[in-house]
């Protein structure tokens, strides 16, 4: 799978191990930076594109991390055909993709620790969409949003 990561400061050392983890999974690896930790810079920046490039379906699917997760997620979900989420526990991350067809993943660097990160990029990536009949419908009406 290809995959695009992201990070600010605040989710730079998470994904820092991240990466190097996705890799040892023998995806293929997209990033959209920070390439460096530089405490003044702005997770719009990295994360508007990975968003970006998820909409355009460069990637099959986005890891963005900065401090919280929130303000990523705020970000990913500006982005047409973007559903993105700040996922905390392994249940929402594969239900996300299950249930929501969730394609871009949020963590917080800062509240989310290395052995727990990778068990929640393992569920997401690990999950496919179910397709039925009642989760059509809600994405559909999703979708519709979209456009208002």
């Amino acid at each position: 799978m290809k995959i695009g990561i992201a990070a600010d400061h605040g989710g730079f050392a998470l994904k820092q191990i991240i990466q190097p983890y996705l890799v040892s999974l023998a995806h293929e690896i997209v990033d959209f930076g920070a390439y460096e930790h530089n405490d003044l810079d702005d997770y719009p920046d990295f994360v508007a594109p990975l968003a970006k490039a998820v909409s355009a379906k460069e990637i099959d699917r986005g890891i963005a991390v900065c401090g919280s997760g929130v303000g990523a997620a705020i970000v990913a979900n500006k982005v047409k055909g973007v559903r993105a989420s700040l996922i905390t526990d392994y249940f929402s991350a594969h239900q996300g993709v299950e249930d929501d067809d969730m394609n871009l993943l949020c963590l917080g660097g800062r509240i989310t620790g290395p052995s727990v990160a990778k068990e929640l990029v393992r569920s997401f990536l690990d999950a496919k969409f179910s397709g039925g009949e009642k989760y059509v419908r809600r994405l559909n009406k999703i979708i519709a949003l979209e456009s208002c």
